[in-house]
């Protein structure tokens, strides 16, 4: 076991090059690495291979694997969930490099779920010589094709085969602009071999990159914030439904005040990132993917709706009204709709509104909350933890997924956590959040194996602000075992984050889908679980975890053994390193 005393190296001092005498301006994917610092890019995750190794070669040789610093993954699909996790915690993109069209097919499931989740991200990728006279024998052929973008340009903002240095140059100052303006999503641009590693006849022209910013968030419409502050003034039971969001603390601290100075109770969403204090007496229900009983009732009761960017708008309000007749104004504040497109139904169903505001939730709140507060004055602070609560868990006995949860909050009693998933039937009393990044959310897509990569990102991002938050993945045992290739990154570059798994030794969504079909058809539940029970042998996840370089304590079974586990992996991240506790729970959604 490793000293928890002993710091591990830091980051910026790990993998140095020696010798870097010929640092001059030589080759093309000299000035694309440039270009990319000068982009502001601090880290790049990536699985290396050879269509890129010019690149990868002015990284190390021209930059000093600095600005951008390479982190190294086992994987992909790991390379692609890490700058997810990263902007999810920071709203800012980071970039990723992948090697020719079969790097590119291990990672499109991730790149559809930073898609889904509207998150930004620089995707570089690299393809054989378009001009088949330089193509290397067989390898290179197999590893170029035509159009590489248009694997994944269904569920990209933009992507770009540039067919020069200065074109490239271009297209990775166009590729971060459109990333970083919102609706974010992640960007593909492609470089041919020969463009990165012909000799430059001169230095290309780098230009200045501020000049090639984003533009600044749109304001929102003085007509339709006045049309909704009509609305909202009038009603007498207003509700404000939540979905993304940016980790802003003023943006949070405008929704409190919203949501106070008009009386709307509040209901947010398990698949969003925290977006409004849980414990505040004006939030109905706690989190959960669909809605509960509780958050039904007040939107049924509600006579106005201010959606601000709520995921799945349409599904949520027919929830409530199968017939689709809303009693209710409907305020919808979102930009989502410039991401639509005809391949994925990604954008869910077409909700009726009444007020459109087209514009991002932190533009459009603080104009509301100006001419709510002329209208009725400032109304006085609530008490933002007036439901808080601690959880219960017994001291002996077979563990439960609520009691993880209810030792979990025991243990970080008293001090600040970055959730960075949970898994399913995570009980919903223990969604005490009080801050932006309390809880980061779903992944979007819901492609299983996300969650390892996407908590090792987010944790790199949270040391990269010199936050003070513990990191903390919670996933299910499928998550873990699928994202397992992030394992070695988080060890490698002692990247600090507990991850809980609470392991079931089943595909147990699934079980639940057999259990449906066999009621619908007369058949017997009991053989829900075959081909679905991950036991005989049960998988040892912790050793996965150790055979990777991570410290691990597992299976835990019993409630007796788990604080002391919680205790010594959370010391162990203290000290800046990773940490896996395989907690058994049963096969159930009844979490009590």
């Amino acid at each position: 076991m490793p000293d928890e005393q002993q710091r591990p190296t830091p980051l910026e001092q790990m993998e140095r090059p020696e010798g870097l005498g010929n640092r001059k301006m030589g080759w093309g994917s000299d000035a694309l690495a440039e270009t990319v610092r000068r982009l502001g890019f601090t880290y790049i995750s990536l699985t290396p291979g050879a269509s890129y190794r010019g690149l990868h070669d002015s990284l190390i040789n021209y930059l000093g694997n600095v600005d951008p610093q390479m982190l190294l993954c086992i994987h992909e699909d790991a390379a692609v969930a890490v700058a997810h996790g990263y902007a999810k915690a920071t709203d800012r993109p980071m970039a990723v490099a992948l090697h020719a069209n079969v790097g590119l097919m291990h990672a499109v499931m991730g790149v559809y779920n930073a898609w889904c989740d509207r998150v930004p991200m620089l995707v570089i990728g690299a393809t054989g010589a378009i001009d088949a006279p330089k193509r290397r024998h067989w390898i290179e052929w197999i590893h170029t094709s035509k159009d590489q973008g248009g694997l994944i340009r269904q569920f990209t903002k933009w992507d770009d085969q540039p067919g020069s240095v200065q074109a490239a140059i271009e297209s990775l100052l166009r590729g971060s602009q459109i990333t970083r303006t919102a609706p974010k999503g992640p960007v593909y641009v492609c470089l041919d071999v020969p463009l990165q590693e012909d000799e430059l006849a001169e230095e290309p022209r780098l230009p200045d990159v501020a000049r090639y910013a984003p533009a600044a968030a749109h304001p929102a419409p003085e007509a339709a914030v006045a049309e909704a502050a009509d609305i909202l003034l009038a009603a007498k039971r207003p509700v404000m439904l939540l979905g993304r969001v940016s980790r802003s603390r003023a943006g949070w601290d405008a929704r409190v005040r919203l949501a106070e100075t008009l009386g709307m109770r509040v209901v947010t969403s398990e698949l969003s990132a925290a977006a409004f204090p849980t414990t505040h007496p004006l939030h109905v229900d706690w989190p959960r993917p669909g809605l509960g009983e509780e958050s039904r009732a007040a939107l049924r009761e509600a006579d106005a709706i201010l959606s601000l960017d709520a995921n799945d708008l349409a599904g949520r309000l027919r929830t409530v009204w199968p017939d689709d007749r809303v009693t209710a104004k409907v305020i919808q504040v979102s930009v989502d709709s410039h991401a639509h497109g005809g391949w994925a139904m990604d954008y869910q169903g077409l909700p009726p509104v009444d007020c459109l505001i087209l514009a991002e939730p932190e533009a459009a709140v603080p104009p509301l909350l100006a001419l709510a507060e002329a209208a009725r004055g400032h109304a006085e602070p609530m008490d933002e933890n007036a439901r808080a609560h601690e959880l219960d868990a017994p001291a002996a006995g077979p563990l439960t997924l609520s009691h993880v949860a209810a030792h979990f909050q025991r243990a970080t009693k008293g001090r600040k956590v970055c959730r960075t998933r949970v898994p399913f039937a995570w009980p919903g009393e223990a969604f005490q959040f009080t801050d932006p990044l309390d809880y980061l959310g779903r992944d979007g897509g819901g492609g299983v194996g996300s969650a390892p990569g996407i908590g090792i990102g987010a944790a790199l991002a949270l040391r990269e602000m010199g936050s003070d938050r513990l990191p903390v993945t919670l996933c299910g045992d499928g998550e873990f075992i699928m994202g397992m290739q992030s394992l070695w990154t988080a060890a490698r570059y002692s990247i600090p984050l507990l991850i809980v798994v609470g392991n079931n030794r089943s595909f147990f969504n699934d079980e639940v889908h057999q259990e449906e079909m066999a009621r619908q058809r007369g058949r017997p539940v009991e053989n829900k679980w075959i081909g679905m029970r991950m036991d005989g042998p049960a998988i040892d996840l912790a050793g996965i975890a150790r055979n990777q370089g991570i410290d691990s304590i597992g299976p835990v079974t019993c409630n007796e053994d788990l604080p002391a586990a919680l205790a010594r992996g959370i010391a162990v991240v203290d000290a800046g390193r990773p940490f896996v506790i395989d907690c058994v729970v049963p096969p159930t959604y009844k979490v009590k």
